[in-house]
């Protein structure tokens, strides 16, 4: 057992990692065995026993509460500090007041600046639109400015009236239609995590060959955040990636985010690589989810690039309404947890995964939020649809 460590801006990937997990709230205590049940077998028919993950389990959200008194306890912190590579289930995310939001957390303690979300159609699955076959993109989603900065002050207090009254007195802003009952927020977007968001998009990009990064963002009406975005991507391309661009290899354009919705949905086969925003990203991400199945097959990751902290995520709820019922669908962890193993460098494990996904689906075997859109399609429980999959590798 040893520990992933970053050296000379590589991982470097023992045989047998030690890698941190959260089980998860609600529907986690369902999804988390069947995913893990479906990794450690994929891992195992890959490698012949050659290779393993060493699961550590670390404790975030009710589960923690319940016995430590903290949702995030310090040490769980530490161990995806010390451990650098993680993955968890979903974990509640309160509206309004209450609890700051884990997830959130943990992204900007860790500086995990990349939500990166690839979207695909696995063949079997039912969709809404007519060819999903082309819907296959990569979107980088800006993790920890915008709006996740968090930056806001609720109407009527202290804090409101005083932003508001330097709006006025000090910067001369007239604009604020309702003053008494406005409640304020502060989106900041920087030159440096512009850039290092592009950066990274860019180097996906020609890693996968792949033949385009477009910069999604609303310039036209926030020119100075969003539209600092868009001409601080163009110009780190221009900068750091001249020849590939100039050779063809590479295509960097932009598009207005509404623009871009549209075209979603008229020409998805326009886009490979996305790299926005916060904001962009969380519609983007959940409306290209929609067009290939739902957001039971979306995976996710939040990843520093540079100092190779990542943690691989469900990008669903945690359902309590279902939580304990075997019926909810692991997939998203479950391909999450393929992004884990490419990201390790275990990219034969994760392309077993998949094939066994697809080769289920086409079945028409899945859990029932897929299953009821099937022709023919036979429900599994949670438990049953990992062992299906497992059979299937």
């Amino acid at each position: 057992m040893q520990k992933i460590i970053l050296k000379d801006n590589q991982l470097q990937v023992s045989d047998f990692p030690v890698i941190p997990f959260i089980e998860g709230d609600g529907i986690g205590k369902d999804i988390w065995p069947a995913a893990r049940s479906v990794m450690d077998q994929a891992v195992e028919k890959a490698y012949h026993g050659q290779r393993r993950i060493e699961w550590k389990e670390v404790l975030a959200g009710e589960k923690a509460f319940l016995q430590t008194g903290s949702r995030l306890p310090e040490e769980t912190m530490n161990a995806f500090k010390e451990y650098l590579v993680g993955i968890k289930g979903p974990l509640t995310t309160p509206v309004g007041g209450g609890i700051r939001s884990l997830n959130v957390a943990l992204r900007q303690d860790l500086d995990l600046y990349v939500c990166l979300r690839p979207v695909r159609w696995f063949r079997g699955v039912e969709s809404p639109i007519k060819h999903p076959e082309k819907v296959n993109m990569v979107i980088f989603r800006e993790n920890t400015e915008d709006i996740y900065a968090g930056i806001e002050w609720m109407q009527g207090t202290e804090e409101a009236q005083k932003f508001y009254h330097l709006l006025e007195s000090e910067m001369n802003v007239k604009k604020v239609r309702f003053p008494k009952t406005s409640s304020f927020g502060v989106k900041p977007v920087s030159v440096e995590g512009s850039e290092r968001l592009v950066r990274a998009a860019i180097k996906y990009a020609l890693k996968n060959n792949l033949p385009s990064v477009t910069l999604v963002h609303k310039g036209n009406i926030m020119k100075f955040t969003e539209g600092g975005f868009k001409t601080w991507g163009y110009a780190l391309a221009e900068r750091e990636f001249a020849d590939e661009i100039k050779s063809g290899k590479l295509v960097i354009k932009d598009v207005i985010a509404d623009a871009f919705l549209q075209n979603t949905l008229l020409k998805p086969e326009d886009y490979a690589v996305i790299a926005t925003l916060n904001l962009n990203g969380d519609y983007i991400s959940d409306q290209l989810a929609a067009m290939v199945g739902g957001i039971g097959i979306a995976p996710g990751a939040n990843i520093n690039y540079q100092t190779g902290h990542a943690i691989f995520e469900a990008t669903h709820g945690t359902a309590p309404d279902i939580a304990g019922k075997q019926i909810a669908n692991p997939s998203s962890l479950l391909l999450s947890g393929v992004m884990m193993l490419e990201y390790l460098g275990w990219n034969e494990a994760a392309g077993l995964i998949e094939k066994a996904m697809e080769t289920t689906f086409l079945s028409g075997k899945a859990t029932g939020d897929l299953a009821r859109f099937m022709k023919d399609g036979h429900t599994l429980s949670t438990k049953e649809f990992a062992a299906e999959l497992n059979a299937n590798l």
